[in-house]
């Protein structure tokens, strides 16, 4: 009698233990999601990243063409200048190359202003591309916390760990679809 007894108590605890892991499953599953959230929001922040870095590279490279024509229409008027006030023994080949000179001139100041226009555009790109990353750091900041989180539960078995971190989740959820109105 004693050894059914005991085999019953052995019975009921493994039920009871067999219920609690059951009773964790959808725990379990909340954090494998969640640790799917998090990787795929890290991607898409590190290409934000990147996108910035890109596209403040390209801003770089029109200031740098724009710094480039400023001195060169400088320096073709500088020179323009310097043939109009020399005496020189051809006028009409003077005239002519002046002309060149300042031709030149105006396509270069032309140039100039088209790629002040293009690196400005570029600086909002650059903007955007640092608000949208920055969105995804904040997105996988908030999941990571609501991972840690529920991953408590699974140490307490107390699901109030659980519900706070569907909250953290669903400040990460929210702050990676703001994403998509970021403007």
């Amino acid at each position: 009698m004693e050894e059914m007894e005991a085999n019953e108590a052995q019975e009921l605890k493994e039920h009871a233990e067999h219920g609690q892991e059951s009773a964790m499953r959808p725990v379990a599953f909340t954090m494998s999601l969640l640790a799917v959230l998090v990787a795929v929001t890290t991607v898409l922040g590190h290409r934000s990243h990147t996108e910035a870095v890109l596209f403040q590279n390209r801003s770089t490279d029109l200031w740098n063409e724009y710094q480039a024509r400023h001195i060169r229409a400088h320096n073709t008027e500088l020179a323009s200048d310097l043939l109009a006030t020399l005496t020189v023994g051809d006028k009409a080949a003077a005239v002519k190359l002046e002309q060149k000179w300042k031709d030149g001139l105006a396509k270069s100041l032309q140039d100039q202003k088209e790629a002040q226009e293009q690196a400005k555009e570029f600086e909002g790109e650059v903007e955007l591309a640092e608000r949208r990353a920055n969105r995804f750091d904040l997105a996988e900041a908030l999941l990571e916390i609501g991972l840690v989180i529920t991953s408590v539960t699974l140490l307490t078995r107390s699901r109030i760990y659980w519900y706070l971190g569907f909250f953290f989740s669903a400040g990460g959820i929210a702050s990676g679809l703001s994403v998509l109105f970021v403007k």
